[in-house]
């Protein structure tokens, strides 16, 4: 524990607020709210902790706090900063997919699609469903027994949907509004929940069917009640009342939570949703923020009640959702509070060997790597390789590991601008530089260890240019391979000296992941670059081929010996003239 926390601790408030840790880089890696903020923020820095809260406090270097006026105040203070600042310690809840919708059109001649777009357009819309595959189950289930059209634009021809039964035809057949609007009704009826009714007309028209002979309409009939049974009788009525709610359960062990949420549609058990996550307040709270999140965040759709277990405050959560919580005390509303409950600790219980499995691959490794270079964690890192053949189209690449685990959207691909002919150390100069000015002037997270795919020239260029042009101490490494290409010493010091690592240890298979990851991206960047490079310059010497028709080109064959076997008439479907296509054709087989 540092100076600024010893004496900032001493002035804690004793009334509700929220508190927000940094690190030694001053982001905020962690926001909690408490009622009273003296007492929860004291107990990060005394006593015992378990793994995972013990990583967060290692990292804290400061923290500032926000008085609120009330508990309930503080709790959407938290919803807001965590929503704000994204901290990596938080829940995180990033899907941000809105959720489908089956889409009845009101054009002239109606389609059934789905969508995760609500728009004013006249259209009816029937959802939210939890995921796109049950909306698509039962637009499939639909297409079979309702014929509409499938097609985005009439064709001139019918297609393979009307042999199918599954189309009237429009495109070449009149279809009457009486006959459409016995359709949408039916439709509409059966996806607000009267598919029963539905089933059983379609049972008596089978049987009508059969007596009068006409096995072939009866069979008909026969697999639409089938396909109905299928899609939608395969789930178990849960309420008798249609209301839509959702069922909150949750299970706490070791310091995680797993919160299990059924979606009930329409009385029906329909879909579930699977989070878990660690925590480091009070289970009750930590719920309530996870409330707020799955609505607020996760742009989940609200429904008109939610079911609560009972250690839940269901006047807070009504408050701060602005939708009628229960806590059912008996019967069926009981029974699936339960069930969601007993089914967060059936999923806690089998995901622990994993979640150890997988923090002793990543974040565990992670800190032995740091411990044996004598360095604070590095939770990020940021790795550099470059790829030339014979210093042509030089490239160089830059992968992010964030606590042992690829970021990728955080991957960076860069072309050498300043450097002639195969010169491996002014390349990692010239990124190097671009990289960190960037980082510096867009004030970007700096990372906590480099490494460097190569060997004691290249860490030395690099910690050239960070430490005499840009001013930055962060540590770096080289990894170099051996005769086999394969991940063999690692490099660090100054002067620089081989560290050891055991071969068989979580922190070298860490290491072997950084440097193939860096080197297959740098490689890719290189191929697709030499690639796209030799196909233009053969077509340089053309006539009449300039810039606009060499991407023309690339865009419409893609390769020189599909642009070999391509004939005049193709090359002048995409706008090449004869005579150009013709010189073309004749300077590619020479």
């Amino acid at each position: 524990m540092n100076e600024i926390i010893k004496n900032k601790l001493m002035l804690l408030p004793d009334q509700p607020g929220c508190y927000l840790m940094k690190d030694r880089q001053g982001t905020i890696i962690y926001v909690g709210k408490a009622k009273v903020i003296k007492n929860r923020v004291r107990s990060y820095f005394t006593g015992s902790h378990d793994g995972k809260t013990q990583r967060l406090v290692n990292e804290i270097e400061d923290f500032e706090y926000i008085v609120t006026s009330s508990n309930m105040e503080a709790l959407v203070l938290e919803m807001n900063l965590i929503k704000k600042h994204d901290p990596k310690y938080n829940v995180m809840l990033k899907d941000d997919k809105s959720y489908p919708f089956i889409k009845l059109t009101a054009e002239r001649h109606p389609r059934l699609i789905t969508t995760r777009k609500v728009k004013k357009d006249k259209g009816k819309y029937f959802g939210p469903y939890p995921n796109v595959h049950a909306a698509n189950e039962t637009k499939k289930l639909l297409d079979r027994i309702y014929p509409l059209r499938k097609c985005t634009t009439l064709p001139d021809r019918v297609c393979l949907y009307y042999h199918l039964g599954q189309c009237l035809a429009p495109c070449i057949k009149e279809v009457s509004d009486t006959e459409y609007k016995k359709m949408i009704d039916e439709i509409v009826r059966f996806l607000n929940g009267g598919y029963k009714e539905i089933k059983k007309e379609l049972t008596e028209k089978m049987t009508a069917a059969a007596e009068e002979l006409d096995f072939e309409k009866a069979k008909e009939f026969r697999d639409r009640i089938t396909h109905i049974e299928a899609t939608m009788e395969k789930q178990k009525m849960t309420t008798m009342d249609f209301t839509d709610r959702d069922v909150f359960g949750f299970a706490v062990d070791k310091g995680w939570m797993c919160v299990q949420v059924f979606f009930i549609r329409q009385g029906k058990l329909i879909e579930r949703d699977v989070s878990m996550f660690p925590i480091y307040n009070e289970p009750e709270e930590e719920m309530l923020t996870f409330l707020g999140q799955f609505y607020l965040k996760a742009n989940h759709f609200k429904p008109k009640e939610i079911l609560l277990p009972d250690s839940i405050q269901e006047d807070m959560a009504e408050e701060l959702l602005n939708v009628k919580a229960i806590k059912p005390q008996r019967g069926q509303k009981k029974d699936l509070v339960q069930l969601a409950c007993k089914n967060a600790k059936i999923a806690l219980h089998e995901k622990f060997s994993l979640i150890e499995k997988d923090e002793e691959r990543t974040i565990k490794a992670v800190e032995n790597l740091g411990n044996q270079l004598g360095i604070y964690t590095p939770h990020r890192i940021e790795a550099f390789d470059n790829s030339n053949i014979q210093g042509t189209d030089p490239v160089s690449a830059l992968v992010v590991f964030i606590d042992g685990k690829p970021e990728k959207r955080e991957y960076r691909k860069y072309k050498i601008k300043s450097v002639q002919g195969p010169d491996d150390y002014e390349s990692m100069r010239e990124v190097v530089r671009r990289r960190y000015t960037r980082v510096l002037k867009e004030n970007l997270p700096l990372p906590d260890l480099i490494i460097i795919d190569g060997g004691k020239g290249h860490v030395e260029t690099v910690r050239d240019v960070l430490e005499n042009e840009l001013g930055l101490d962060i540590p770096i490494s080289g990894l170099v391979k051996d005769e086999k290409h394969r991940t063999s010493q690692l490099l660090y010091g100054d002067p620089l000296e081989v560290i050891p690592l055991g071969r068989s240890s979580q922190e070298f298979y860490l290491l072997q992941r950084i440097q193939d990851e860096v080197h297959r991206f740098a490689i890719t960047f290189h191929r697709q670059l030499r690639g796209k490079n030799a196909f233009q310059s053969v077509l340089d010497d053309i006539p009449g081929i300039g810039e606009k028709r060499k991407k023309q080109l690339l865009k419409s064959f893609g390769s020189i010996k599909k642009m070999k076997e391509a004939t005049i008439e193709e090359y002048k479907k995409i706008g090449i003239p004869a005579n150009i296509a013709e010189e073309l054709k004749r300077k590619l087989t020479e």
